[in-house]
């Protein structure tokens, strides 16, 4: 089957996630806005006649089926692409890891856009300051804690049984994303994570994982997307 993924063509975002799955998988894909133009994925979501409409990006076409919902779609792609365990319980057992994911992603923006996100970051840096220096403190040593926990309780290798799957390519992303975003704070913190930086650097030297990075179909890191470097807010 070839997939079609649609999301924004400028940023990373919540579809790297997606391209990461797909691109590990070598599963054949074209993504949709960055081939065609946004205008391709704005004809869907304004289609007033679709019984199912996705609210918003990304969303994933798979033959009739289109499926929203970052961790909704890796859960339709995981067994599909042999990146989730084939019994129910692994599965759901992944789609909870992948749901804790989405719950990170949402506190990972929110530290530059506490406020709303239809103000820009300059309405909104005293704010943004004070929900930084919260998240460093309070919410990445729980999180990220508990990601280390899981990795360590399933032998330190992948985080569910002995292969790798969606969430450990994920949670290469988060690592990934953090080190740009956070690169003082990061550094800092990352003596606490030993295992979760091993896994990074596992799935980073994976062949076609490896050939992606390298790739034009990388976009790379940029100030629109989750993952956002102000200086300001990496003390």
């Amino acid at each position: 089957m070839r997939y079609e993924l649609y999301y924004w063509p400028e940023i990373q975002g919540r579809g790297e996630f997606i391209r990461l799955a797909l691109e590990e998988a070598g599963a054949d894909y074209v993504d949709v806005a960055r081939r065609r133009g946004v205008a391709a994925m704005e004809k869907i979501l304004e289609d007033k006649r679709a019984a199912r409409p996705p609210f918003a990006p990304p969303f994933l076409k798979a033959g009739k089926l289109v499926i929203a919902q970052t961790a909704e779609i890796l859960l339709y792609l995981g067994s599909r692409l042999n990146l989730a365990p084939r019994e129910e319980a692994g599965r759901l057992w992944a789609h909870q890891l992948q749901l804790t994911i989405s719950d990170l992603i949402v506190e990972i923006h929110d530290t530059h856009h506490p406020i709303s996100s239809a103000l820009y970051y300059e309405q909104q840096k005293a704010a943004a300051k004070q929900r930084a220096s919260a998240f460093w403190r309070d919410r990445v040593p729980k999180m990220l804690g508990y990601f280390e926990q899981v990795l360590q309780k399933n032998g330190g290798q992948y985080t569910i049984g002995r292969r790798l799957s969606y969430v450990d390519l994920s949670l290469f992303q988060i690592v990934e994303g953090l080190r740009y975003a956070f690169p003082r704070r990061m550094k800092r913190f990352e003596k606490n994570i030993p295992g979760l930086l091993a896994l990074h650097e596992r799935v980073r030297e994976r062949p076609r994982i490896k050939a992606y990075l390298a790739s034009e179909r990388r976009i790379p890191f940029n100030e629109w997307g989750i993952f956002r470097y102000y200086k300001e807010l990496d003390a």
